[in-house]
């Protein structure tokens, strides 16, 4: 028996690490008393293997925060948006292609001659020479706008395209949210239905996503935070007209059902589009890391592999996902705090797990 033991010994000694559960990570950040709750998956060979969530509602709400909760994806909405222009661009209603004077003629004759060429795949690959910086009082005033959102979007599209443009549009690569409310407004004119309709139509409801909602959370619900002050109500999140750009909330169940959609598709076993459409999405435009709607990575956090990356927030949240199409496996991460310990917090765990999705 002292042979076996000795036999073995070295395939003991030389086995890969086990890798942290989620809920040891979990554990691990709500070690930092100011990080009110964490919501973590892992998914495995395209299904969610492991998931924790943990911590309460709000600093003023001790509930524990659970699987029904809505969680603030911020900017991970983009790839969401993206993929149901992409629906659309399938289905010729739209043209990856198409000029934007074409395709918002509304704003066509106010738009600056700079924008006129811009096309989709410019405006959700950050391409399209726009600056990002709205005007604070500008801003504010769309709390207090109450017309129909798609007159709202009109007047954003419009101010954002009547200013100059921060480099000449598809020449260079320049993260802004506004191309994405900008291809929004394009897919309403080209269907006449709003953004929040489309978002059911073509992704939540083919997908079976059911908890989504563009509603800012109400006092009792998971609440986002300023430092230690939870955030309720209108002046919890953005202005609606900034939906498409990043503002839905919903479970981490129903996020991960689109992040496993997403590397399925690469694989021609996605349930929304081609195949060579979701490639199209995943890949990055002119040598960019921008895709449509995702980061682009040929290495992540030192470890070499295809990566999909994207991280989001509206200052209370903070959010990161963290896909490996070609293994299916993947991390979804989030926080109801958007403070820089909460964005190191979630740093951490995925320098953890990304040595894990890659490989078999």
């Amino acid at each position: 028996m002292r042979g076996l033991a000795l036999l073995l010994a070295p395939f003991v000694l030389g086995a890969a690490p086990v890798p942290p559960t989620a809920a040891e990570l979990a554990s691990k950040v709500l070690e930092n008393r100011s990080i009110p709750a964490i919501g973590i998956v892992i998914i495995r060979h395209g299904r969610i293997a492991d998931e924790a969530i943990a911590g309460v509602r709000a600093s003023d709400n001790p509930l524990p925060a659970g699987k029904s909760d809505l969680w603030h994806l911020g900017s991970d909405e983009k790839a969401m948006t993206a993929t149901m222009i992409a629906r659309l661009v399938e289905r010729k209603r739209l043209s990856w292609h198409a000029q934007l004077d074409r395709l918002i003629p509304e704003v066509a004759d106010s738009m600056r001659a700079d924008y006129r060429q811009v096309d989709l795949v410019e405006l959700l690959a950050h391409r399209a020479g726009l600056q990002d910086l709205i005007d604070s009082d500008y801003y504010e005033s769309l709390y207090h706008d109450s017309r129909p959102l798609h007159a709202q979007r009109i007047d954003y599209v419009k101010m954002a395209l009547s200013a100059a443009p921060a480099y000449p549009p598809g020449t260079d690569a320049m993260y802004s949210n506004r191309g994405t409310v900008i291809a929004a407004l394009a897919a309403e004119d080209a269907t006449g239905q709003g953004y929040e309709a489309l978002m059911r139509r073509e992704l939540f409801d083919p997908l079976g996503m059911k908890s989504p909602s563009f509603d800012p959370p109400k006092r009792g619900e998971l609440a986002g935070h300023d430092g230690e002050t939870p955030e309720y109500g209108l002046k919890a999140d953005n202005p609606r007209v900034d939906a498409p750009a990043g503002e839905v909330r919903m479970t981490l169940d129903d996020w991960a059902k689109f992040a496993i959609d997403q590397m399925k598709g690469d694989h021609g076993g996605g349930r929304l589009l081609s195949k060579s459409t979701y490639v199209f999405l995943h890949t990055g435009q002119e040598g960019t890391v921008y895709g449509l709607g995702w980061g682009v990575r040929s290495s992540l956090d030192g470890v070499n592999g295809y990566f999909l990356t994207h991280s989001g927030s509206n200052g209370y949240w903070f959010a990161r996902i963290v896909l490996a199409p070609e293994t299916e496996n993947g991390l979804l991460i989030v926080s109801n705090s958007g403070s820089e310990t909460a964005q190191k917090a979630v740093a951490d765990v995925e320098t953890k797990v990304v040595p894990t999705l890659v490989g078999k």
